[in-house]
């Protein structure tokens, strides 16, 4: 079978690999029929990603072929979603709502790789609600942005957004556009979008009532508060690695207001900030990474529900023969908002 790894920086290979077996009674053998590309997996191929997973594709969703003896709610030819990390749920920073910082949640993960034609989901896994039965209603496409849409959702949650919040986002990729749907469908007031990608900006214009702003040939910071009573924004979600964007949050948020550094900075960034400035202001800074099942469950509801028209973000489509150049497509973003590999 087929299976994508990072060969060294910048270069992505597809190789032929044996078919993974079921190593316990509670693991599930699963086929690949969609897994989305994310920005961290951009990073681990052209950047520095600073986590300790190096495995590319993490938002798959497929058929289920085979299960472990044990294994019960599931047989082969059910439709799944499948989260790559779960944590205990009952360790000191799950009881304490920091379910991503559990020390499992890191450990836990699918074999080979989500974007492979088929992997194993061990019992870890499938015992703590990351194998999730899709509703006949819900194509493949859209579970494969399941996980990245449960990130957005559990950031917002972090930020205590409010109705009728003005939020800024930094970044108009797929992440970014996701939390302008969400801030849409969760009563967002006035709606800023920067980035240097002038077809993501135009295409955020059409998917919602937006103010654009292309940060590469102005700066929208007096633009954005002359719109905001001269305050800023209540919420800035950085959805970049970029620094800069970081930086330049400070100046779009308002005074009380938030800061969701969601993208992924690569390994060894570093920010110089007046901290009196952040002190005096009481600009809170709170990083979001990853989702736990809570969720995701919340994810798919939206989806299933028809609350959020999350397929309308994909733009291109790559048989994982071709995954090389998916990444590519991905990372050059010339003309793509979300990219999905598939394997039929």
């Amino acid at each position: 079978m087929k299976a994508v790894f990072v060969k060294g920086q910048s270069k992505v290979g597809v190789e032929e690999i044996a078919t993974p077996e079921l190593a316990g009674d509670g693991d599930v053998l699963v086929k690949m029929r969609a897994c989305g590309l994310c920005g961290s997996d951009l990073e681990k191929v052209y950047g520095q990603y600073g986590m300790s997973s190096g495995r590319l594709g993490h938002e798959p969703a497929g058929e289920v072929v085979m299960v472990g003896k044990s294994v019960k709610g599931f047989s082969p030819g059910d439709r799944v979603f499948i989260h790559h990390h779960v944590p205990c749920y009952s360790c000191h920073y799950c009881l304490h709502g920091n379910h991503t910082m559990c020390p499992h949640y890191q450990s836990s993960n699918i074999h080979p790789c989500g974007l492979s034609e088929k992997f194993v989901v061990p019992e870890w896994n499938v015992s703590r609600g990351g194998l999730v039965k899709l509703p006949d209603s819900v194509t493949f496409d859209e579970a494969s942005l399941i996980e990245p849409l449960a990130c957005c959702i559990r950031a917002l949650d972090k930020c205590r957004f409010q109705k009728g919040d003005d939020i800024s986002v930094i970044g108009a990729g797929p992440a970014g556009m996701m939390h302008v749907l969400l801030a849409g469908v969760f009563g967002a007031g006035r709606i800023f979008v920067l980035d240097i990608n002038e077809f993501r900006l135009k295409f955020a214009e059409t998917h919602s009532t937006v103010s654009t702003f292309n940060i590469a040939v102005e700066n929208p910071v007096h633009k954005i508060r002359k719109q905001t009573e001269e305050r800023g924004v209540d919420l800035c979600i950085v959805a970049t690695g970029s620094v800069k964007a970081l930086a330049q949050s400070f100046e779009l948020t308002r005074r009380g207001g938030r800061i969701m550094l969601f993208g992924v900075p690569p390994k060894g960034s570093e920010l110089q900030f007046d901290a009196s400035r952040l002190y005096s202001n009481e600009q809170s800074i709170i990083p979001s990474y990853a989702a736990s099942e809570l969720e995701i469950n919340q994810a798919l509801k939206l989806i299933e529900r028809r609350r959020i028209d999350i397929s309308s973000l994909i733009t291109h489509r790559f048989d994982i023969s071709d995954a090389a150049q998916a990444v590519r497509c991905a990372h050059e973003a010339k003309d793509a908002m979300k990219v999905i590999v598939t394997s039929k």
